[in-house]
């Protein structure tokens, strides 16, 4: 087959999540690889009666639509289209091609969804099970603002507003990831505009608790052209069930260089705790970026500060559900690919800048244990 599909499930009295990354193993034409990936995506969540959650695609902006054609197409009828859209992420091109893989997070058993609405468009969705209450959104972007610090601000407040529609607010949110076209541009300005919006909700600053939720900022475009898209994942129920570790393995708290994330968070979810590993990279205890112009050292720097981060939160290689490596350039990829072989996790691989020049590498990961 063209294309490998990798599934991760979890199991509990409650619920299923399942975690499927589906990626090109070969140069084939784009249409080709797309049907197959939906295709065999739709088939694994029809046979396990799931409901999607969550779902990005990464790819070049060229063949978006070809990815989009093939997503319909394969969900039409199946009950899987709500819809609600995934994360078309902009990339640029890999070693395989322009198609760089799908990520899909779905759920199963005696549980209830509901479409939520930004702007009028369907954006998330809420998750009602047994003691549980998640609320995810994708694609939230505001690409009428000229400025891309607007853009943010509107974003983090879109997302805001229909967190309240459901009786929440940031302070429940585990993890965000935030798309930032042209990162190296104004990446400083957009930790400024979130370090605000977060003190003056109460999450950093004196006397609060610190509640960053992990994240990701990459330099990954959206499909609209906006400066700034964002995805998160909060949790409702059970409440205050969220634990943010703003420091682990390796690494200090990143508040105190100027990026208002946690380096992890682990929630409790439907069927287990699931730990989210923010955006990592080559970086010392002081905020340094270490092993400069040295590709095979940032990337074998970078999972080892991941799995630091994991083996402080007691969770083991094999508990990781999905993860995503950046790489700067092909070239870089080309490096990685030398390495990726000692692990079996379920790699997707984007080409994009980081959040610094002297950057050249960076991991995600998401991991799930049983309660």
């Amino acid at each position: 087959m063209a294309v490998k599909i990798e599934t991760r499930s979890i199991e509990s009295s409650v619920a299923t999540e399942i975690y499927i990354s589906a990626t090109p193993q070969q140069k084939a034409p784009p249409r080709k690889l797309a049907e197959q990936i939906f295709r065999g995506i739709r088939d694994i969540l029809r046979s396990r009666n799931a409901r999607i959650l969550q779902e990005r695609v990464f790819a070049t902006k060229t063949v978006m639509e070809i990815l989009s054609r093939a997503h319909r197409a394969a969900y039409a009828g199946s009950g899987l289209d709500d819809g609600v859209a995934p994360s078309f992420l902009v990339a640029d091109e890999g070693t395989i091609g322009p198609i760089a893989g799908v990520q899909v997070y779905a759920i199963s058993g005696d549980v209830e969804t509901e479409v939520i609405d930004v702007d009028q468009a369907p954006r998330g969705r809420v998750l009602r099970a047994a003691g549980h209450k998640l609320i995810t959104l994708s694609g939230v972007s505001v690409p009428h603002l000229a400025q891309a610090t607007e853009q943010a601000r509107a974003c983090l407040e879109k997302a805001e507003a229909a967190l309240r529609e459901h009786g929440t607010d940031f302070l429940s949110v585990a993890r965000t990831w935030m798309w930032l076209k042209d990162i190296l541009s104004w990446y400083d300005d957009f930790n400024r505009v979130r370090n605000k919006f977060f003190t003056e909700r109460g999450m950093i600053g004196a006397g609060t608790r610190q509640s960053m939720p992990a994240s990701t900022g990459i330099g990954l475009g959206v499909i609209d052209g906006s400066c700034c898209g964002m995805d998160l994942f909060a949790v409702l129920e059970p409440p205050g069930s969220t634990e943010y570790v703003q420091a682990s393995g390796k690494q200090q708290c990143a508040l105190e260089y100027g990026s208002a994330f946690s380096r992890a968070s682990r929630a409790i979810t439907p069927a287990g705790q699931t730990v989210f590993v923010s955006g990592t990279a080559s970086i010392d205890a002081a905020g340094a970026t270490t092993n400069i112009n040295d590709a095979p050292g940032q990337i074998n720097a970078t999972i080892e500060n991941v799995r630091a981060v994991l083996r402080d939160m007691n969770v083991a290689d094999d508990d990781v559900v999905h993860v995503v490596a950046y790489c700067k350039t092909t070239e870089i990829e080309r490096v990685f690919n030398t390495i990726k072989g000692k692990f079996t996790w379920p790699w997707i691989t984007a080409i994009c800048d980081i959040c610094r020049t002297d950057l050249l590498f960076e991991i995600e990961a998401t991991a799930v244990t049983k309660s």
